[in-house]
Parts: structure tokens; C-alpha cells; sequence
């Protein structure tokens, strides 16, 4: 498992690539909770979320030969762009696997920093096994989602910046998704501010890492659909074990809850931010007394969503 020394190293090596994300407050959502509030916006990151962090870190560590076949991974939404932004800053080429139900405007995005893309059905068997098989042909280095130890380690280091940035947390949020943000980052708070209660943000109907931590048996993702699309992926057994590891309790909201909590960071803040970053405030708005009277650090995770369907339906 990774260790905070994995993620003072992926600091560095990521620095020069990254932005170290501000941390915002709001006078009316601290009144309205009975709290402090610290947002942390990875929203505002490289690629519009947190998954800059870990791509880069991962790319920066292959060696020669692993970067002569390039990179590959199968992807819908924002890793595939993390690591096409990350391969083009050694300059190397990248092939992202995407479903062809990918919504066009991530497509285009991927495109964008310059990867190949190549379609396959719109399920985790396919996704899988079409990625396998072009690195088998290509020799191109698999870089999961979620699911190295690189990965989690270069996500941890929002948790370091939080850290760094505000002292005395009584309670840190994140989202739940494949469990790469909320190993590393749990792994970070726990070394730095160690009394801090660190709470994973999931949907009700999607709360397959819930029900991991309480049986101790690891649970397949859900095959339900939720508006936080980008946490509909499971745990891996690295980052179930990372999480288990490191104490991380699991609350969930409803689908109303975090159209809510997304709304209300948009209105109050006036920060883009997609559902999956919505989940932490929609816990806190079904279980007010989580709040209320406590340092709390939430972690907006990315802000990628279709603007132009806001605007133009």
C-alpha cells in the first residue's frame, strides 16, 4: 500500500504540471450548516479534476523503454483526458478505449490533448479487453483508472495541499468513486492531521463501497444509473484495502440531495462543478449534524460537465 512519503514524492515530481488548487469558503453555506466549510477546487485543476494529479505522476515514472510504445487506458470521462494531457507533456503517444456511447463533448475533449481514441461497447468486459488487446499488439504501458499504486498516489496529494492549506480539520469529505482519490487522499489527511474523521461521499443508489466497509467483503459496482456518473466504477482490492486501512467511513445521498448539493455549490460559490463533486454537500444536507459546528475540508473533485446542454438545452 502507498505511504505518505509515495505522496510527498508525487508532489514533487508533479509540481511543475499541476496547479495547486485554491481553497474557497462561503460566508452563507458556513451560516447555513453551523460550520467552516473548506472547498477544495479540483475543479479548477488541469483537465477540469483531480485525475491530472495521478496520470502525471504515472507518466513521469516510466522509464525509456516503457515510453517508446506510449500509454493506453480505457476511459469515459476524466482520466482519459488526464493521461492524453500527461502523454503530451513527454510527448508520447496515447491511446484512450472509450465506449461509443461517450458523450461527444468528451470525445472531443480527449481528442483535444491529442490521444487516439478507439470505441468499443459500452460495457467493463469490452472496455477491458479491447484496451489488453491493443497494448498486446502495440506494447503500449497500461495506466488504469484508479488501480496503481502511481494513481494513488499522485490523487493524494490534494489531501497534502489540503492539509498545508488549513490546520485543525475536524472532519474531510471526499467522493467515492473507484476509491484512487479517497485512498490517497485519506492516506495523506491521516499522517498530517491524524484526529480528523475522514468521511467517502457516495450515491444511495450506488453505494457499493459502503457496503464493502461494513461486510469487509469486497462489493461489484452497481449497474444503476446515478447522476454522479463518475462514481459508478467499484472498488478495486488495492484501494478497498487503502481505505479500510486508513478509516474511512462512507455516507451516501440520495439523486435529489446531490442535484442539490451541486446546485448549491454553483449558486453560492459560483464554481462550475459536475454531480460526482455535488455528493460530499448532499450528505451534509441529509445529515446536518455531521456539520454543524465543525473544521470541515470537502474536496470538489472536477467541474467537466456539458455547458453547452446548461445553456442550450
Amino acid at each position: 500500500m502507498i505511504d505518505i512519503g509515495d505522496i510527498q514524492l508525487a508532489a514533487q515530481r508533479i509540481a511543475p504540471y499541476v496547479h495547486r488548487t485554491p481553497v474557497m469558503t462561503s460566508r452563507t453555506l458556513n451560516e447555513m450548516f453551523g460550520a467552516e466549510l473548506f472547498f477544495k477546487c479540483e475543479n479548477l485543476q488541469k483537465v477540469g479534476a483531480f485525475k491530472a494529479r495521478g496520470a502525471v505522476n504515472a507518466v513521469m515514472k516510466l522509464d525509456e523503454q516503457q515510453l517508446r510504445a506510449g500509454v493506453i487506458t480505457h476511459s469515459s470521462g476524466n482520466h482519459a483526458q488526464a493521461l492524453a494531457y500527461a502523454a503530451g507533456l513527454r510527448g508520447i503517444s496515447c491511446t484512450i478505449v472509450m465506449p461509443h456511447t461517450a458523450p461527444a463533448v468528451k470525445v472531443a475533449a480527449v481528442r483535444g490533448y491529442g490521444a487516439e481514441i478507439t470505441f468499443c461497447e459500452p460495457t467493463q468486459e469490452s472496455r477491458i479487453r479491447t484496451m489488453e488487446e491493443i497494448a498486446q499488439r502495440t506494447g503500449a504501458h497500461i495506466i488504469p483508472p484508479y488501480d496503481d499504486d502511481r494513481i494513488m498516489a499522485g490523487q493524494g496529494t490534494v489531501g497534502l495541499e489540503l492539509c498545508e492549506q488549513v490546520e485543525g480539520l475536524d472532519l474531510v469529505m471526499a467522493p467515492v468513486g473507484g476509491g484512487g482519490l479517497m485512498g490517497g487522499f485519506a492516506t495523506a489527511v491521516r499522517s498530517l492531521q491524524p484526529e480528523a474523521r475522514i468521511v467517502g461521499a457516495e450515491p444511495s443508489i450506488a453505494a457499493d463501497a459502503r457496503e464493502s466497509l461494513l461486510t469487509g467483503v469486497l462489493q461489484p459496482p452497481t449497474d444503476r444509473l446515478t447522476i454522479a456518473d463518475g462514481l459508478r466504477t467499484g472498488l478495486s482490492d488495492r484501494t478497498f484495502e487503502q481505505l479500510r486501512s486508513t478509516g474511512v467511513e462512507i455516507e451516501t445521498a440520495t439523486e435529489d440531495s446531490i442535484r442539490r448539493g451541486t446546485l448549491l455549490v454553483m449558486s453560492r460559490l459560483k464554481l462550475v462543478i459536475e454531480p460526482s463533486a455535488g455528493v460530499t454537500i448532499g450528505v451534509l444536507l441529509e445529515q446536518p449534524e455531521l456539520a454543524r459546528g465543525r473544521r470541515i475540508g470537502i474536496v470538489l473533485c472536477g467541474g467537466n460537465v456539458d455547458l453547452g446542454s446548461l445553456i442550450f438545452g
